[in-house]
């Protein structure tokens, strides 16, 4: 069965209309699982459509808030094998969902429909957010290996089998738990598919200061969970403070204590040196049990 995970935060004049393009666009056993923050009269209206629909089942939730736990929250409450994120506010066709299932039954174990490879579209952003956009895009890109091979990341629709996040940790925080996934899932095969992403067609826009904040908190726990990516960048900043180290002590010796140039040259490279390799034994290569000199 493909369950389809729905954050919904104030959304009450769309989940109707999204309930039913599902219906319209799905020919498999599937479940609607609204996960619910809402202040206004939406959980009401879920209400009425668990009432009338045996596909639908939602959760109001009080005393938590957020789009990535809200996904989190949906897995594990969701029956099926296969598992697709959606958002409320009909920017995401539902008439993917089907292409989505087809390309996991051929293998993938993530299926991402992308704005970025040919045929997609991010139409349905204004040039601010576009920019928003890249910029998220470009930093999980740069920062976490796991996510480089896919252009795009950041996406909220997606389709996993369950078994990516079985027993995974996630720790959400902000609007981004695609990437999460990525990089703490295990999964060996990735597919992007072209969609075109639609204006939002009515509600307000969810995004605030906040989030963004979020976004790159997210992004520095993501590297420090993350082994390969910590050492990468432990690596380039052992190295930086070993500049900062050469031209103290290069500094300190010619202008202060007046060794010859040459010597004092040899003396801060291998000042430099010898706090690199130091730094990188503490820090760099922590896991290995006291490092590089208590192997």
């Amino acid at each position: 069965m493909l369950s389809i995970i729905v954050p919904t935060y104030n959304e009450r004049e769309n989940v109707v209309q999204l309930t039913d393009r599902i219906a319209e666009a799905v020919s498999i056993p599937y479940e609607i699982v609204f996960v619910d923050d809402s202040d206004d009269d939406t959980p009401a209206i879920l209400a009425a459509l668990a009432r009338q629909r045996p596909q639908v089942r939602f959760v109001h939730r009080t005393s938590q808030r957020g789009l990535g736990s809200a996904v989190v929250e949906g897995f594990h409450l969701a029956q099926g094998h296969l598992l697709a994120v959606m958002d409320a506010d009909l920017q995401h066709p539902p008439q993917l969902l089907m292409d989505m299932v087809r390309a996991a039954e051929a293998g993938a174990d993530v299926v991402i429909p992308s704005r970025f490879v040919p045929g997609g579209s991010d139409g349905g952003l204004n040039g601010f957010r576009k920019l928003v956009s890249w910029t998220a895009r470009m930093l999980a890109r740069l920062l976490l290996h796991r996510v480089r091979p896919v252009r795009d990341p950041t996406s909220g629709f997606f389709l996993i089998r369950r078994s990516v996040v079985e027993g995974i940790d996630m720790q959400p925080i902000g609007w981004k738990i695609l990437i999460e996934i990525l990089v703490k899932g295990r999964y060996r095969r990735v597919v992007e598919i072209p969609y075109t992403f639609a204006a939002r067609a009515a509600g307000e826009s969810k995004m605030g200061l906040r989030e963004p904040w979020e976004y790159l908190i997210h992004l520095g726990r993501l590297v420090a969970a993350s082994p390969e990516d910590r050492r990468f960048w432990l690596y380039c900043l052992v190295g930086a403070s070993g500049v900062v180290v050469n031209f103290t002590v290069y500094w300190f010796l010619v202008r202060l204590a007046h060794w010859p140039v040459p010597t004092a040259g040899a003396a801060a490279a291998l000042c430099a040196m010898i706090s690199n390799f130091l730094l990188n034994d503490r820090l760099t290569w922590r896991e290995r049990k006291g490092g590089w000199l208590g192997a």
